[in-house]
C-alpha cells in the first residue's frame, strides 16, 4: 500500500485527535510509517506567538499541507489533526497530495462545549480568544467528504473501523 494522507476535520473538540491517535496506532500495527501532523504542535514551531489571523492561518495551512505532501512522498502515512476552517485549506491538500481523504469529524457544537477538553470554549465566550471556529468564525464544513464520522452517535472503536475500512476500499492494491 502506498503512502497516503487523511485530514481530520472539524471543529474543536470534536473529536479529531483522539481518532487520530487511534487509527495512526492501528495503521502502525499493520507495518505502516505513519506521523500525526497536529496543529497546535506545528503551530508552536511555525508560528511560536500565533494570533490566529487570516494571513497567518493561511501560511500555516499552506505549511501544513507541504510538509505532509513530502511526508507522503517519501512513504510515510500523514494523518492531519487540524480544524483547518476554510474548505480552501483542505482542498489545496488534496490537489498537493495524490492519494488523500478528507474525513469530516462531526459532533454538534453542543456537544464540543460540553467535551471542550482544552477549555477552549470556555475562554472564547470570556473573550479570552476572538476567532474560534465554529463559534466565533465560521467553520466551512466539507462539502464532499470522502467519509463523514458522527462522534456523538458511535464509538470510537466503530469510528476507527470506518475509516480504516475507507482506507482499505480507497487504497488496497496499490
Amino acid at each position: 500500500m502506498k503512502a497516503f494522507a487523511l485530514w481530520l476535520t472539524g471543529i474543536p473538540s470534536s473529536g479529531k485527535s483522539t481518532l487520530a491517535k487511534a487509527v495512526a496506532k492501528k495503521l502502525r500495527a499493520q507495518g505502516l510509517r505513519v506521523v500525526i501532523l497536529e496543529s497546535d504542535e506545528l503551530r508552536r514551531l511555525l508560528t511560536p506567538e500565533s494570533r490566529y489571523t487570516e494571513e497567518e492561518r493561511d501560511f500555516f495551512y499552506r505549511a501544513m499541507a507541504v510538509i505532509g505532501k513530502f511526508l507522503v512522498e517519501n512513504g510515510v502515512t500523514v494523518i492531519f489533526d487540524a480544524t483547518a476552517h476554510k474548505r480552501i485549506y483542505r482542498e489545496y491538500t488534496r490537489k498537493l497530495i495524490k492519494n488523500f481523504l478528507e474525513i469530516y469529524v462531526y459532533a454538534p457544537l453542543e456537544v464540543c462545549m460540553e467535551r471542550d477538553v482544552k477549555g477552549l470554549y470556555k475562554k472564547a465566550l470570556k473573550g479570552e480568544i476572538k476567532t474560534l471556529p465554529g463559534l466565533q468564525v465560521k467553520y466551512e464544513e466539507p462539502t464532499n467528504p470522502d467519509l463523514t464520522i458522527e462522534t456523538h452517535k458511535q464509538s470510537i472503536e466503530e469510528a476507527v473501523n470506518k475509516i480504516l475500512k475507507k482506507i482499505e476500499q480507497t487504497y488496497l492494491g496499490e
